[in-house]
């Protein structure tokens, strides 16, 4: 408003010609919007699996939730302070004539790589799958672990 007093810059109508182009372009925003919401829709693209990373003196855990996902459908690498969770969700196909009401199951290839706050053994890793749920247990490497300094007294 103070520029406008200032250059006696011209208003149209009460509006700032700056303001009526932004007006324009969220007006166009919302109309085309509305055409492509069906049309180029993107991919839903969730973080899977959902994961929890833990730690106490010696271990690190990873717990992923992995429901329906059989272990010999998964893939564990780890090297240094990272861990990779690979594997593929297989969702039996429904019947060709199925009319879907809501379809939020996805199958497919996933892949997840955690970094880890320090180094771990990965020849002592160990991993189990109980109720859909993933543990991994990450030994700490002894270089990462906390040392107990003594100070002696002269």
């Amino acid at each position: 408003m103070l520029f406008q007093r200032m250059t006696d810059w011209p208003t149209w109508g009460g509006l700032r010609p700056f303001e009526e182009l932004e007006r324009m372009r969220r007006q166009m925003e919302r109309l085309t919007e509305g055409l492509t919401r069906g049309l180029w829709r993107e991919p839903i693209s969730g973080v899977f699996p959902l994961l929890n990373v833990t730690e106490d003196k010696e271990n690190f855990y990873v717990r992923a939730e992995l429901p329906g996902v059989k272990a010999e459908d998964l893939e564990l690498s780890v090297t240094g302070d990272s861990l990779t969770l690979s594997g593929e969700r297989k969702i039996a196909a429904e019947d060709e004539n199925a009319r879907y009401h809501r379809r939020e199951r996805e199958a497919g290839k996933f892949s997840r790589i955690v970094t880890l706050p320090a180094q771990v053994e990965p020849a002592k890793v160990e991993a189990s799958c109980a109720d859909g749920v993933l543990t991994v247990v990450l030994p700490k490497a002894e270089a990462s672990k906390p040392k107990t300094i003594s100070v002696k007294s002269s």
